[in-house]
């Protein structure tokens, strides 16, 4: 039986008997949001989309993401934080430059800033083209179905890789030598799963440590949670909150509240995730599709496209043109995993620290090498339970949170035989 330990000093003798230092070479991109506010009072911006930072249809790194104010900046794939950070400091000094002159600026924090109601966020616009219309149609389908306030949340996604060298050393590692093109695609999509599945284990510690989202503004809710104080007359907190934009406040979903997405192997997700897609859901067949001439949704199914599905971590495939994501994993594997846990960092002017993302790639590297136990329905509403205490009360150091259900099979084997 091998363990974490074994695993991290085979890997650091591979490390030390390995000249190129690619050896530990990682590939990450990130994706921010952050909501375009006017700089006199700090309201949501109605102004469309600045021209001079192109279309957000087709720009590859400057678009809008649910609302026409809420931005979102894509860097490319780099071997480095170093080179995330420098790409994402240059965007934002040419989105900074570009919105003084229209005396806006972006709102530094995850939860969104007053809001006056549904009606005072603008949904994106992006043409008129069938593209354009059909991500249209998408939003008013999620405005229908959980308001357009709750899509105003803004956070970091971090996309990570590993590089060709790791992969190497894994199959070593494992014993998984001399496969075939389709044997290594089929053992690295089994990897990344296995890192999906201790990353739900453990990523409460990541909103521990990095969540910045204790206070909402009194504008988010109709009322105030019986679990909220009150900082000012504006705004509710949770004293001992790290999240709550993970939190059952923050992305609301009861529809989706009972959906079990099976991330044991890849052909076991997708299932899950296309049932989602063709089974109609009561209330959403009530607000209806197309009515009086309008579209309200693109469809009355639990889930209208597989990305509103929402999930802290997600397997992902570059897609090719008219490509579902789904297909593209069943086709090709999984290629990078996408981590959604993270709330912006309000310090900073990027909405994050380069400490922050050392942090994470080594937080994945631990859960690819942690182990491969699957996750059954209990051990994930349990995990779900335990995310929802941490978000809400993980800085209470009087509260007891159980983190049995969440230790890993070889771990708690370990911990019997010394007992």
């Amino acid at each position: 039986m091998t363990t974490l330990t074994d695993a991290l000093q085979a890997l650091a003798k591979h490390c030390q008997q390995t000249t190129s230092f690619s050896a530990l070479t990682f590939h990450r991109g990130v994706e921010r949001e952050a909501l375009r506010v006017t700089r006199a009072d700090g309201r949501i911006s109605h102004l469309p989309h600045p021209k001079s930072l192109g279309s957000p249809l087709t720009h590859s790194s400057i678009t809008t993401d649910y609302s026409e104010s809420l931005m979102e900046f894509i860097t490319q794939v780099h071997p480095s934080v170093e080179g995330v950070i420098k790409e994402l400091e240059d965007i934002h000094n040419l989105v900074n430059h570009e919105l003084y002159k229209q005396d806006e600026c972006l709102w530094p924090a995850s939860m969104p800033c007053y809001l006056s109601g549904n009606e005072d966020v603008p949904i994106a616009y992006y043409g008129e083209s069938n593209t354009g219309k059909l991500k249209r149609v998408y939003r008013e389908g999620l405005s229908n179905r959980y308001g357009r306030i709750m899509q105003c949340i803004a956070g970091m996604h971090y996309n990570f890789s590993f590089d060709k060298d790791f992969w190497l050393f894994l199959e070593n590692y494992k014993e998984k030598t001399d496969l075939t093109p389709a044997q290594k695609q089929a053992f690295q999509s089994e990897s990344y799963f296995a890192l999906i599945r201790n990353f739900r284990r453990s990523s409460w510690m990541l909103s521990l440590l990095f969540g910045a989202s204790p206070a909402i503004d009194e504008s988010f809710l109709a009322s105030k949670p019986n679990h909220l104080g009150e900082l000012n007359k504006n705004t509710w907190f949770g004293e001992k909150a790290t999240s709550l934009r993970m939190s059952d406040l923050g992305y609301q979903n009861k529809a989706q509240a009972d959906l079990y997405v099976c991330y044991n192997e890849v052909d076991t997700y997708i299932k899950t995730i296309k049932k989602a897609l063709q089974t109609p859901y009561e209330t959403y067949q009530n607000i209806g599709v197309k009515v009086d001439g309008e579209y309200r949704q693109l469809n009355t199914n639990l889930l209208q496209i597989e990305n509103e599905y929402y999930s802290d971590i997600r397997p992902k495939r570059v897609t090719q043109p008219g490509e579902h994501p789904s297909a593209a994993l069943q086709s090709r594997g999984v290629e990078y995993i996408e981590v959604r846990i993270m709330d912006l960092n309000p310090s900073s002017s990027i909405g994050m620290q380069s400490s922050t993302l050392y942090f994470i790639d080594v937080f994945l590297l631990y859960c690819m090498l942690r182990g491969d136990e699957h996750l059954d329905m209990k051990e994930c509403s349990q995990l779900r339970k335990m995310q929802q205490e941490i978000a809400e009360h993980g800085r209470d150091l009087e509260m007891n949170f159980d983190f049995g259900q969440g230790t890993s099979k070889t771990e708690r084997q370990s911990r019997q035989h010394a007992e």
